[in-house]
């Protein structure tokens, strides 16, 4: 899998846009590179598959720097205020401890202002640390109940122990105001940098990393925007305004394009509800499964997954025609209707798990893996995943395996465990929840 931007372009675009700002000091690009090398020691680099990773931290500064020129371009902002949405976008999502994928600001904010190496680096380019943590803490989202109570009582912490701000009310409106730009800039950022199926991929990567079903992707995106565009409509259209033109339309292109995934959702399940078409598990001959056309079809909805469920990529074609490896396919109205979805697999010793799986059945061959389920776009929450794997599971039975292996979401396992399924975890993973799971046939 292949970013839109990698992190050597983005730290140009960063490094060109502070020039721009009017912040043209090597201290700026000091900050930049320390801020690159800690998510790569921490595993957070272009490698990890979350969301919030190195690229889109890189990609929130970039923005939020565009948004800022132009502000400073109309007196709105100073280069002085630019500096800090600098600082404070390169941290807001750095969570040394990486519990869950979602980011934990009070850690954020913690570490800009106990690091020693930032600490001096800061100093240098006379930035207070205290004012760029209650920023951080500002961007907390929702902003709202609970979350908003907490995070206002650090920010006024922060506030009082700073030298420059201490109790001075027009100071920390004006900061918070700062980080509510930060906040929106943060929301905006990659939904503005590319075209939809960049932002689709960006939206399974959050929805991988968080944990969500994905038949939730398109009913949360949507939400997701309408809560940016109409209860943050002031700053959202302040900084949609003063980005460049082919970004503003790629943001709104990509709006546009999650709702109508959502509307093609609902009408696949109002269809299905009202049995206008039914959704039917087919096992393919191998005859069928020689046919290109078949493979790219199939291919096409393998890629619709997300990049860690991708299993035998390189080797696609041959392992659907490979007669060993079982394989189902769900189909509109009958055998012979358009694909919408596959499950296959084949014994575990074919597959190159993660090193930590351990999997005590690896080498007797009585164990089949089941490779993550694959539906299309609109497809999910209609049953059909399920139906797909009961009938790999006869499958299976048929072939003589005593146990079937593979990864599913935790919550999805637990329930299945309460039904009296013959269920285990193998092996548990966070912060995606993603986990390795046996179940004896």
């Amino acid at each position: 899998m292949q970013e839109i931007y990698s992190t050597s372009n983005l730290r140009e675009k960063i490094l060109e846009t502070l020039n721009q700002c009017g912040l043209e000091s090597s201290c700026y690009s000091k900050i930049l590179d320390y801020t690159i090398d800690l998510f790569h020691q921490k595993g957070l680099g272009i490698d990890y598959y979350g969301y919030h990773n190195i690229i889109h931290e890189l990609e929130v500064t970039y923005v939020t720097l565009l948004a800022a020129q132009w502000q400073i371009q109309q007196n709105l902002i100073t280069k002085d205020d630019a500096k800090y949405l600098f600082v404070a976008a390169l941290f807001h999502d750095y969570d040394p401890q990486k519990r869950v994928d979602k980011p934990h600001e009070p850690d954020a904010a913690n570490f800009v202002s106990t690091d020693k190496t930032l600490e001096s680096l800061l100093r240098e380019s006379n930035i207070d640390p205290n004012i760029v943590s209650a920023m951080i803490l500002r961007t907390t989202h929702p902003w709202a109940g609970e979350n908003r109570e907490k995070a206002e009582l650090l920010i006024g912490h922060f506030y009082s122990v700073s030298d420059s701000i201490g109790v001075d009310l027009q100071k920390t409106e004006y900061y918070n105001k700062l980080g509510w730009f930060l906040s929106v800039s943060d929301r905006i950022g990659g939904y503005a940098m590319g075209d939809f199926s960049y932002a689709l991929e960006m939206a399974k990567k959050n929805a991988h990393s968080l944990a969500w079903h994905p038949n939730l992707i398109a009913i949360r995106a949507v939400a997701y925007f309408e809560d940016l565009l109409n209860n943050e409509s002031e700053m959202c259209n302040q900084i949609l305004k003063a980005l460049p033109r082919d970004m503003r339309k790629s943001f709104m292109d990509n709006v546009l394009g999650f709702m109508r995934l959502r509307e093609n959702e609902i009408q696949n399940q109002a269809a299905v509800i009202y049995d206008k078409v039914q959704l039917v598990t087919s096992i393919d001959p191998i005859t069928t499964r020689q046919k290109d056309e078949f493979i790219d079809t199939l291919f096409g909805i393998f890629q619709e997954l997300p990049y860690p469920l991708q299993f035998l990529r390189s080797s696609f074609a041959d392992s659907v025609r490979d007669p060993k490896i079982l394989l189902n396919t769900l189909r509109i109205g009958d055998e012979n209707g358009p694909i919408v979805g596959f499950v296959k697999g084949t014994t575990l010793e074919n597959y190159k798990l993660r090193s930590d799986i351990n999997d005590p059945h690896f080498g007797k061959g009585d164990t089949i893996f089941l490779e993550p389920i694959a539906l299309k776009m609109g497809y999910w929450g209609l049953k059909g995943g399920r139906e797909m794997r009961q009938l790999f599971l006869m499958q299976a039975q048929s072939k003589g395996y005593k146990y079937l292996a593979s990864f599913a979401l935790r919550d999805v396992i637990q329930e299945r465990k309460k039904r009296n399924e013959k269920i285990e975890f193998v092996r548990q993973f966070d912060p995606e929840r993603w986990d390795y799971y046996r179940v004896e046939l």
